[in-house]
């Protein structure tokens, strides 16, 4: 057993991220907003918040209503339809419009089977770049 196995101290794994400037002035930023003591303080709290919205996913079940909203570059626009015309009977209306900077936001209002949502947007994740991408589960009666 090693010395800080008794006496209870938590080590912890360093790992590489790549990261383009902006992205790490924004991490930054919000590390001072919010009081972190060091961005790997934000990086800690940020993975626990996308591993709990990822299990909340995960526990819808049913036919539920929810809307997904995607931000993505204007160049995948033809990879986001050839996804999308998969989930037809899940999509009841679909928004698209365009933004500054050549990109794209969707907003998909679903409605249907729990495992078909969850695929669309882990199909959407998966193949898009996207600049956002969340999923909201509406409340249910």
């Amino acid at each position: 057993m090693f010395l800080y196995e008794l006496i209870n101290i938590r080590v912890m794994t360093i790992i590489s991220v790549s990261l383009n400037e902006k992205l790490l002035e924004e991490i930054d930023a919000l590390k001072e907003e919010i009081g972190f003591s060091g961005r790997s303080e934000v990086f800690r709290a940020s993975t626990r918040l996308l591993i709990a919205e990822n299990e909340e996913k995960k526990e819808l079940e049913g036919n539920i209503h929810s809307i997904l909203i995607l931000i993505h570059p204007q160049k995948l626009e033809d990879k986001v339809t050839e996804v999308k015309h998969h989930f037809e009977d899940i999509i009841n209306t679909q928004i698209h419009s365009h933004l500054q900077e050549n990109q794209c936001l969707e907003l998909f209002i679903l409605e249907g089977d729990a495992g078909r949502i969850r695929e669309l947007s882990r199909l959407l994740n998966k193949n898009i770049k996207s600049v956002y991408s969340k999923l909201v589960p509406l409340p249910q009666e």
